[in-house]
């Protein structure tokens, strides 16, 4: 057994996308689902065209700084609306999203040597519409949540738009309710690894650093924002990813449920 917590933890910070929700898989499937109704062109060969031709799109609005800051990918914006958080940015992507939708998929058809714009306009619309019938949780994520519920507090912190983490967690029947709280950065301001979003779940439990631990699947986001205000991490390292030299959690596993070993 790895070293454990010199401190008992009071309360459980989770990251919310390839921790608790499958986000990964989603997208894969709803891609694979997608590029399949794109007749006399290879669905794979297909995929990784849009992925990149979305890539360079979303890199080129005047949101980008915003959406790095907040932690809205280029594959979250093919099917998130935008129509909640205080950010004038939001309203800026609200707008955007539509044609960005159509020009990710009317480009990747192009460079395959397609060029049909109402064939790229329809699949733009099809990929939100199999994403979102496409939630799925990792077969850990109940078990864990419910060996925790009533011990610990719980909080979820996640990056992203608030309308489409909320999205997410409706998607999941009961998800949401294991939690004392859900901070999502697109209501706080600036995402993790920002100190300021870490400081602010600790404020809304009452609870200091050394009193709780944060959950994660990124190294860059998770990990170092929990480092950088003295908080305890646990890394999920699903994969089997090297460790950034960079970053240093405090613990790495490789599944959720050995969390708990560390915890409980």
């Amino acid at each position: 057994m790895s070293e454990r917590n010199k401190r008992e933890k009071k309360a459980v910070l989770f990251d919310l996308d390839d921790t608790l929700l499958w986000d990964e898989r989603s997208v894969k499937e709803a891609f694979e689902r997608t590029c399949a109704e794109a007749a006399g062109v290879d669905p794979a060969e297909l995929e990784q065209s849009v992925r990149r031709e979305a890539r360079g799109l979303y890199e080129g609005y005047e949101t980008y700084p915003f959406t790095q800051m907040i932690g809205i990918n280029p594959f979250e914006a093919l099917w998130g609306n935008f129509r909640e958080g205080r950010a004038v940015e939001f309203k800026l992507l609200e707008s955007l999203a539509p044609r960005y939708r159509k020009d990710a998929w009317t480009r990747g058809l192009k460079a395959l040597g397609v060029d049909d714009p109402q064939l790229g306009e329809r699949l733009g619309e099809r990929f939100p519409a199999h994403r979102r019938k496409l939630a799925y949780v990792y077969d850990d994520t109940f078990q864990v949540l419910d060996t925790l519920k009533g011990k610990v507090k719980l909080l979820l912190l996640t990056n992203g738009s608030p309308d489409l983490q909320k999205e997410k967690l409706a998607g999941v029947p009961g998800l949401a309710d294991y939690f004392d709280h859900i901070v999502i950065s697109g209501d706080y301001g600036r995402g993790k690894p920002d100190p300021g979003i870490f400081r602010h779940a600790l404020s809304l439990l009452d609870l200091h650093a050394d009193d709780a631990i944060m959950i994660g699947d990124k190294l860059t986001t998770d990990i170092l924002g929990a480092s950088r205000v003295g908080m305890d991490n646990i890394w999920i390292n699903r994969s089997g990813a090297a460790i950034d030299d960079t970053v240093r959690p405090k613990y790495t596993v490789s599944r959720l449920s050995e969390v708990l070993e560390y915890i409980l």
